[in-house]
């Protein structure tokens, strides 16, 4: 990962801004810069993954524009070859540096034409205009903010606008960009402007290929890789493409509570399976409760799902950068949103599934996607995310809704299908799904139930109601995460739409936790 910054108004005081800048540093300890516009600055954390020289450093120049980008730009070296032919010259081997002359060529008609994942801002020095852009589903950070005279200021995480600008802190939309006061939208991923109504053979296959594609892609690394590994599905087909595809073992990390971990005894099986070098971390009680407020700090979120599922990728992430030269981490994020989870089997109906599908997808960025991004760059590392493919996303957001209900009595089953065969074992292939935040031990989120219990007496409603302006905690649980969110983005909860939690319009979903371990289809998902 890296960092972005970029205040449009030399009206501020500067040291607060540089302090703000730098709350971001552990995204990008290799280089820093904050250096002045006309009319701004523009700063950059640099985490060096492509083109490891000074030469990768930015800003990028050209023409007296400039551009800071946090971001992986896919296919980059056969578009650089193109521009080269037109006449640009490059200086480093960075992915990035494509995007001035892209600019120059195409205007903001390039971020449609990007296949990437991506947050940036382009100073244009011929307009004074500054243009900022976040790629479709959001797997890299943006907000914005506004300082006391109006000026716009974009940051890669909102600790980095906290206490800088006047009033709230806002994500950044997904899919869109941002020009003369504006936000244009260039792509809504979630969008269906036709289903299709290929075969089960056909789906599956485009399935397979596309996704092999995704992980193949992301493993375009100048910087040493590794993979998370759950022991589930989607992670576990991660690591299985990239193994094939490297053609050697993989390194693979995975973690679990000292006594009841429930995925670890999977994830050493894929691993065996794979051949890949298995790492294994554990996790106490202690542990867990000790870095709760820096994981919620890290986040920026109040949520409980995201917090829970946090708490066990933080402390690998922790883990794997002391321990490790790994720089790029793949994860199996996205799968659930695609493909249902288990509270879509509860779906009324396929145009219901479908409504519920889309609407996760574009909030994927408050949710499991901020959580990748978060505890995996606080450790100075890079998240890329295969099932956040844009071809994959497009295509399985396109298939008919009737196929992705769960009438096969296995949810997920067009992406089981799609990997039968050697790919993993069987009992893998069509385990029962658990819920990352159950799987790492049922007795870490118990811990955290068990915390917030004895924390808080009878009157914990009416401290609830301090934060009634938005998402008022409804469990001492949530009221506890809230506190220490408050603590470090006071009055800013409205940067996360509301609590992840299952359509309680469906019959069989008006819970009061959103773990799936209450849902009456858990089934055997814990064992």
């Amino acid at each position: 990962m890296c960092s972005i910054f970029c205040c449009t108004s030399k009206r501020l005081d500067k040291e607060v801004m540089r302090r703000c800048f730098y709350k971001t540093v552990s995204r990008g300890p290799d280089m820093t810069t904050l250096e002045e516009t006309d009319s701004g600055f523009m700063g950059f954390h640099r985490l060096a993954i492509m083109g490891l020289n000074a030469e990768g450093m930015q800003p990028f120049w050209m023409d007296g524009n400039r551009v800071v980008c946090n971001g992986e730009i896919y296919g980059f070296r056969p578009i650089k070859s193109k521009l080269e032919e037109k006449g640009y010259v490059f200086h480093s081997d960075s992915d990035c540096e494509i995007l001035l002359p892209l600019y120059a060529e195409y205007g903001t008609d390039m971020f449609a034409m990007l296949d990437a994942e991506f947050a940036l801002v382009i100073y244009d020095g011929a307009t004074g205009e500054y243009i900022a852009a976040r790629d479709p589903i959001g797997i890299r950070p943006l907000y914005y903010g506004y300082l006391s005279d109006g000026a716009i200021v974009f940051a890669s995480e909102p600790k980095n606008l906290v206490g800088l600008v006047s009033g709230e802190v806002k994500p950044f939309p997904p899919g869109h960009y941002y020009r003369a006061g504006e936000f244009h939208c260039y792509c809504d991923i979630a969008e269906v402007k036709q289903y299709c109504y290929d075969g089960m053979d056909e789906i599956c296959t485009n399935l397979r290929v596309k996704l092999i594609e995704g992980v193949k892609k992301r493993l375009d690394s100048d910087a040493p890789v590794g993979f998370l590994l759950s022991g589930g599905l989607d992670s576990s087909l991660v690591c299985s493409i990239g193994s094939r595809v490297l053609g050697r073992p993989i390194r693979t990390f995975a973690i679990g509570m000292d006594k009841d971990a429930i995925d670890l005894k999977y994830a050493r099986e894929v691993a065996d399976y794979i051949g890949s070098e298995h790492s294994e971390v554990y996790m106490t009680r202690e542990d867990v409760l000790s870095a709760l407020e820096e994981v919620i700090a890290a986040l920026g979120t109040f949520d409980i799902t995201t917090i829970r599922a946090s708490m066990g990728m933080y402390l690998l992430c922790r883990a794997i950068h002391r321990m490790s030269d790994v720089r790029v981490l793949l994860t199996g994020e996205i799968s659930d949103e695609l493909f249902g989870y288990k509270y879509t089997d509860f779906a009324p109906s396929a145009a219901a599934f479908e409504e519920e599908s889309q609407k996760r997808v574009r909030e994927l960025h408050m949710y499991d996607v901020l959580r990748a991004d978060r505890c995996i760059s606080v450790n100075s590392m890079e998240a890329r995310v295969p099932f956040g493919d844009l071809d994959f996303v497009r295509y399985v957001m396109s298939i008919d809704p009737e196929r992705k209900l769960n009438r096969y009595g296995k949810g997920k089953y067009l992406l089981r299908r799609a990997f039968e065969g050697d790919w993993l074992p069987h009992d893998i292939l069509y385990r029962e799904k658990a819920a990352f935040s159950d799987a790492v031990g049922h007795s870490m989120v118990d811990d955290l139930k068990d915390y917030a219990e004895h924390k808080y007496g009878d009157d914990w409603r009416t401290v609830a109601e301090k934060y009634a302006y938005h998402a008022k905690p409804f469990t001492k649980e949530s009221l506890l995460y809230r506190e220490i969110f408050e603590k470090y983005y006071p009055g800013q909860a409205r940067m996360i739409a509301d609590f992840w939690m299952p359509n309680k319009s469906w019959e069989g979903c008006n819970v009061d936790d959103p773990s799936a371990r209450v849902l009456s289809n858990y089934g055997e998902s814990g064992e």
